[in-house]
């Protein structure tokens, strides 16, 4: 699948008092582009209003027993639906890279500020990376043509990584490089 036929995250919301009577009864959930908390809370009471529950009791609640499309995103099952739809948003304009920056304990804001002030690009290794941003930024120009085939860029990534100057997430079959300072 490519880049741009990420699949549209979806939830899979169980009715609680039907799951509690030994009925799985459910429905998923698109979160697309057009998915609003109203929107989803409106699929929700509809599902509720078939409940296999009834007439034994009124289902009130329901839990997220499933997802798909979140790109290694764990949704929780009793993940507020605002962060369901902004994470969903989120994820399809970033994908995995959006996923796995989220799962770093980022909530949704911090991890749009990571990316809109942090990210340094992205390379085929992290030491690739270096010696292009090297190159880039005229620091490599400084040290004499002789001398420049003796720069272990591998030690050099690996030193900048480990002295907390940034720090990669692979996504997307890249190397993702981001500034912590």
């Amino acid at each position: 699948m490519s880049e741009n036929e990420r699949p549209t995250p979806r939830i899979y919301v169980a009715d609680l008092a039907a799951y509690n009577m030994g009925h799985l009864h459910g429905r998923w959930i698109e979160i697309d582009s057009d998915a609003t908390v109203e929107g989803i809370c409106a699929s929700i009471r509809a599902m509720l209003r078939q409940s296999p529950a009834l007439p034994e009791c009124i289902p009130e609640e329901y839990a997220i027993h499933d997802y798909e499309g979140f790109a290694g995103y764990e949704v929780d099952e009793y993940e507020s639906l605002e962060t369901v739809v902004a994470v969903g948003a989120f994820i399809r304009e970033h994908g995995e890279l959006g996923a796995k920056l989220l799962n770093r304990s980022y909530d949704i804001d911090d991890a749009k500020g990571v990316l809109d002030d942090q990210y340094a690009g992205a390379g085929e290794s992290l030491a690739g990376w270096v010696a292009e941003f090297l190159e880039d930024s005229g620091q490599l120009a400084e040290i004499p043509e002789k001398w420049r085939s003796y720069i272990d860029f591998d030690q050099y990534a690996r030193d900048l990584e480990l002295g907390g100057d940034l720090f990669t997430i692979e996504a997307h079959g890249q190397v993702h490089v981001f500034w912590t300072r």
